[in-house]
């Protein structure tokens, strides 16, 4: 089931790196996006800057809590964010997949692989948001 959240990721900071949303299956517990690859989001030696997939992350895992919880009067933000850099990307598109391992009344644990256009791993994150 593609979910439109009330969120455009084009806004704000998910803008500026280009963060677009794919699907979003929160009864299965996944979400899907992308990062084209340019300049603006590479660091001086030419590779994407980690910084992006931490962000990536954060802003799916952020979102997908969010909505599922807003219902009930409570919000999500970040609490903590583990990111393991396995490969570099140097071009192409960021593909990301979130599925959520923990739903708590008072914090979510997702894991969040990154991959390139060859479905290599390049990085895995370990999301915990906090429900308040």
């Amino acid at each position: 089931m593609d979910l439109q959240l009330p969120y455009a990721p084009e806004a704000g900071f998910d803008g500026l790196y280009g963060l677009v949303l794919d699907a979003v299956d929160l009864e299965a517990g996944e979400i899907r996006a992308h990062v084209e690859v340019t300049d603006k989001v590479k660091q001086p030696a030419g590779l994407v800057h980690g910084g992006v997939f931490a962000s990536i992350a954060e802003s799916i895992t952020s979102m997908g809590t969010w909505y599922a919880v807003q219902a009930g009067g409570k919000s999500a933000q970040g609490l903590s964010n583990q990111t393991s850099f396995l490969r570099p990307i140097l071009g192409g598109t960021i593909h990301a997949l979130a599925r959520v391992r923990h739903r708590g009344r008072t914090t979510w644990v997702w894991e969040v692989e990154i991959t390139d256009d060859e479905q290599r791993l390049c990085s895995l994150v370990r999301m915990t948001i906090a429900v308040r």
